[in-house]
């Protein structure tokens, strides 16, 4: 199921799984629908991410262009910025979670890295379905939570863009080397900025 022929690889220091190399976040999204088993299937891999006390604390939005209204809707909760292109993408989402524990009611710590968990398995998932996800904080929260209902207790964190990749050569952002910070620059050792077996 490998798509990445359009895709501008990363070059890895170290080797890594080909949809880890493979995956990235263009703003050029082709507006062809998203299958209903590839959504489905990249909403079951954020199902199956892991969790604090498998609190699972994570909760989705989702509106596809086959229902433009809703669409339209929660595109409308991005910044303009991001409305300028995520509009063209089929499926735009919102990422949430609930902030305190069901069982105790209190505050879960993990929440928002565990959303951040259940994205990254998303998105992995994604690329091996040829999909991008293009995930952006430039969003209206409160707006969200006014025209979707969300209880007090949860954070609407992220917007999502879903599609398949469009034509790269049309977003100047797109065509640019990808590029990541060495190792060595953010895992250390004994010490602070120390190096360490890592490096």
């Amino acid at each position: 199921m490998s798509h990445h022929h359009h895709l501008r690889p990363a070059e890895p220091a170290h080797p890594v799984h080909a949809l880890i190399a493979g995956r990235w976040s263009p703003y050029t999204i082709d507006s062809r629908p998203v299958s209903s088993a590839d959504l489905h299937a990249i909403f079951e891999a954020a199902r199956w991410a892991p969790s604090s006390y498998n609190e699972q604390p994570w909760r989705y939005i989702v509106a596809t262009s086959e229902q433009p209204e809703a669409h339209a809707r929660l595109c409308s909760c991005l910044v303009d910025g991001n409305q300028a292109w995520a509009k063209h993408a089929p499926v735009l989402a919102l990422g949430c979670f609930v902030k305190n524990f069901a069982k105790n009611g209190k505050p879960n710590t993990a929440a928002a890295h565990d959303l951040g968990q259940a994205a990254a398995m998303l998105s992995i998932e994604a690329a091996e379905r040829g999909l991008v996800v293009h995930q952006m904080v430039g969003i209206l929260p409160d707006r969200a939570r006014e025209l979707f209902s969300v209880p007090a207790d949860v954070e609407v964190l992220t917007g999502l863009a879903i599609g398949y990749p469009g034509d790269a050569s049309k977003h100047p952002s797109d065509a640019a080397r990808r590029a990541r910070k060495p190792i060595a620059s953010f895992v250390f050792g004994d010490g602070w900025e120390k190096p360490g077996p890592v490096r």
